[in-house]
C-alpha cells in the first residue's frame, strides 16, 4: 500500500509524491480527513490525484494514502429506489448522520450493513455453476426480483446454500472450484466503473424500447439496446424529454444520472418519481429506479465518475436479465469536468480546450449499452438503452462534444428552440432528427403493429417535408400561389404537428400513447388528406373539406382513452361518411 505526502495543491488536483508503489486509478485517501481521491497519472514516484471532495485547506506534506483499490462501486440489493451522490456515496444515509451538509471525508457504505434481505436459493448443494449462474433471489422493492449471481472469475461445485435472511455481507453460498480452492459468495459484490462488465454476446437491436412519446416511437425510434442523444439549447426541454422517458419508456429498470445539472432539476426528479404511478407495475416509479445526483454545486471531479457509476449499476441489472434505460443529464457538464482536469494536468489541449481524447470517452461510455446475451448458463438477454442529454452553449451543435457524440450515437433527437418557444413539446425538430434503426425496426413494427405501419410513417413524413418546401413558397409569393392541393398539404401537415406530434406531459391521457392508439391516430391523419385530395379531384372545394364536422374529432383523437379505441373506427366511419357525401353532392362530378 502506497504511502505519501502532498506536495502541491491546484483546485481538486493534487501531486503526492512517495507513490511509487501505486498504480493508476487506484483510490486513494488524502489528508488526515480522509478526503478520497483517485490517481489519474503516474510519473516516476509523482502521482496527480483528482480529488472527489472539497480541497481547500489542503496543504503540503499532508498524509497520501493508497487503498490499492481501483474506484468501485457496491452491487447489490439496495440499489434500487436510493439516491448516490457521483462516487456511490448514499445521500440520504449521510443526511441521517451528518446532516444537510455533506461533511467531509466521511464515510458512509454504499449499501445498508443491518438490513437483512430473504435469500431464497434457485441452485442446490452439488450444482455445477459458472460466472454469471443465478444462485437465489432476493426481493429488492414491490417489482425488482434481485437475483445474486456468480462472480464473473469464479465457477465450480455449490458445497454450501441455504435460505435465509441475509446482510449484504454474510456468505450465502459457497462454491469450491477445480483445484479445490472454496470462495464464498454474499449478496454483495463490488466492480471497478472503469471496466465494462463481461457478456457472452453482443447482439443486433430488433426491436424498439417504446416510450410512449408520438415523435419518438414513430419517426424516431430507439432500439432495446439503442444509444440516443438529445442535444439543444437552454429551455428547449432536453431534461423534461428524458424524464418522460424515465416515467413511460419500455424498459424494467431506470438509472438516472444528474451530472452536473442544476439541483432544482434533481429535486424535481426526487420529488415526482416517488409519487408518480408506474403503469407497468402499479406501484410507484422509484420502485424500479436508481438516482445517482451530481448537481452543478457539487464538485466538478466527481461529475467524470458518475457517468460511470451509473453505467456500471445499469450493467449490474442487464447481467440479471433486465432491461434497463440509462439517462445521462448531461454529458456536456461531464465533459467540462474532463476538460478541467486535462488543464490542471497540463495536457495538450483539443479543439476549444476539450482533451484530445474526448472521442474515445464518450465513445467508450456509449459502448458499454447494448443488447447481449449475459454471462451463465441459461442464456438469458438483458439490454441498456443509454440515452444523454447534450447542452452546446447557445444550441451550436458544431461544438466538439455534441459532434464527438454524434459520430457514436445511432439516434438523434434535435430539439429546436424555435419549437419550444411556439410551446410545442417535444421540441424534437423532425427535419433535422433521424434514427439509424428504422430499417432494423420495420420488420418489428409490421408484424406486432400493423402491416401499413411504414408506409404511413414514410408518407406522414414526406407531407412534412412537402410543407417545409411549400412554406418557402408562401414567404415569397403568399398563400394565394399554391394550389388547392398544396393547400390541404399544408392542413394534413398542420395536422400532423399539432394534433400527432404536440403532446401534452402534463395531461393523463395524452402523456403517453400506445403503438395501437399512435397507429390509429395516424391513420386518421392521412385517411383525411388522401379522401380530400380524391374530394378535390371530384369538384369539391377547399372549404368543403375544412368545414367538415369530423376534422375536429380528428384534432381531438389525442385525448382518447386507451379503453375507448372502438372510438377510432367510429371516427374513421364519419371520415368516410362526410367525405363519400361531397363526392355525390349535387354539382359535384
Amino acid at each position: 500500500m502506497a504511502q505519501g505526502t502532498i506536495v502541491k495543491v491546484a483546485g481538486s488536483l493534487i501531486v503526492a509524491k512517495g507513490m511509487a508503489d501505486a498504480r493508476m486509478y487506484d483510490v486513494v485517501r488524502v489528508s488526515e480527513d480522509q478526503l478520497i481521491g483517485e490517481i489519474i497519472e503516474l510519473r516516476g514516484d509523482m502521482a496527480s490525484i483528482q480529488v472527489y471532495e472539497e480541497t481547500s485547506g489542503l496543504g503540503a506534506g499532508e498524509p497520501v494514502v493508497s487503498t490499492g483499490q481501483p474506484l468501485s462501486v457496491e452491487l447489490g440489493p439496495g440499489l434500487i429506489e436510493a439516491i448516490f451522490d457521483g462516487i456511490q456515496r448514499p445521500l440520504t444515509a449521510i443526511r441521517e448522520v451528518a446532516g444537510d451538509r455533506i461533511t467531509r471525508g466521511i464515510q458512509v457504505p454504499a449499501l445498508n450493513r443491518e438490513k437483512k434481505w430473504a435469500f431464497v436459493p434457485t441452485a442446490a448443494q452439488g450444482d455445477r455453476v459458472t460466472a454469471g449462474d443465478v444462485l437465489g433471489t432476493v426481493q429488492e422493492s414491490a417489482v425488482v426480483v434481485h437475483s445474486i449471481m456468480v462472480p464473473h472469475d469464479v465457477a465450480g461445485e455449490v458445497i454450501a446454500i441455504a435460505p435465509g435472511e441475509y446482510t449484504v455481507e454474510e456468505t450465502v453460498c459457497t462454491i469450491r472450484d477445480e483445484a479445490g480452492k472454496e470462495h464464498p459468495v454474499m449478496l454483495m459484490q463490488k466492480w471497478p466503473v472503469r471496466q465494462g462488465r463481461p457478456y457472452r454476446e453482443k447482439l443486433n437491436p430488433d426491436m424498439p424500447m417504446v416510450t410512449g412519446q408520438r415523435v419518438i416511437d414513430t419517426f424516431f425510434p430507439i432500439a432495446s439496446g439503442g444509444v440516443a442523444a438529445v442535444p439543444g439549447p437552454f429551455g428547449s426541454g432536453k431534461t423534461v424529454v428524458q424524464h418522460q422517458l424515465a416515467k413511460w419508456a419500455d424498459a424494467d429498470i431506470i438509472v438516472y444520472v444528474g451530472c452536473g445539472e442544476r439541483g432544482n432539476e434533481m429535486t424535481d426528479v426526487l420529488m415526482e418519481f416517488p409519487e408518480l404511478h408506474d403503469p407497468r407495475t402499479g406501484e410507484t416509479l422509484m420502485k424500479r429506479t436508481v438516482l445517482i445526483a451530481n448537481t452543478s454545486d457539487m464538485p466538478v471531479a466527481a461529475r467524470e465518475a458518475s457517468i460511470y457509476t451509473g453505467i456500471t449499476i445499469a450493467e449490474y441489472y442487464r447481467d440479471m436479465g433486465y432491461k434497463v434505460a440509462i439517462m445521462a443529464d448531461s454529458t456536456s457538464r461531464w465533459a467540462e469536468a474532463l476538460r478541467e482536469m486535462s488543464g490542471r494536468l497540463e495536457e495538450m489541449p483539443g479543439e476549444e480546450g476539450y482533451p484530445a481524447y474526448l472521442s474515445s470517452r464518450i465513445a467508450g461510455f456509449y459502448e458499454r449499452a447494448g443488447k447481449v446475451i449475459c454471462l451463465g448458463q441459461d442464456g438469458r438477454e438483458g439490454a441498456i438503452s443509454a440515452i444523454g442529454a447534450v447542452s452546446p452553449p447557445g444550441g451550436d451543435i458544431s461544438e466538439p462534444v455534441s459532434q464527438a457524440t454524434l459520430r457514436i450515437v445511432k439516434v438523434f433527437w434535435g430539439l429546436s428552440a424555435r419549437l419550444a418557444y411556439a410551446r410545442h413539446f417535444p421540441a424534437i425538430d423532425w427535419l433535422t432528427s433521424y434514427s439509424l434503426y428504422v430499417d432494423n425496426l420495420s420488420p418489428w413494427y409490421a408484424e406486432q403493429v400493423d402491416p401499413q405501419w411504414n408506409r404511413l410513417r414514410q408518407g406522414a413524413m414526406r407531407i412534412l417535408q412537402e410543407e417545409a418546401e411549400l412554406e418557402e413558397i408562401v414567404r415569397l409569393v403568399g398563400m394565394d400561389a399554391l394550389s388547392w392541393k398544396d393547400r390541404l398539404t399544408m392542413e394534413v401537415a398542420r395536422s400532423v404537428r399539432e394534433d400527432y406530434l404536440h403532446q401534452n406531459a402534463f395531461d393523463d391521457v395524452d402523456t403517453y400513447t400506445s403503438m395501437n392508439k399512435q397507429f390509429a391516430m395516424l391513420k386518421l391523419i392521412l385517411l383525411y388528406g388522401e379522401r380530400g385530395r380524391a374530394a378535390l379531384d371530384a369538384g369539391a372545394t377547399l372549404n368543403d373539406l375544412l368545414n367538415l364536422p369530423v376534422r375536429d374529432r380528428i384534432a381531438r383523437a389525442k385525448y382518447i382513452h386507451e379503453d375507448e379505441m372502438a372510438s377510432f373506427e367510429t371516427i374513421e366511419e364519419d371520415l368516410v361518411r362526410e367525405t363519400s357525401a361531397l363526392y355525390e353532392r349535387e354539382g359535384v362530378k
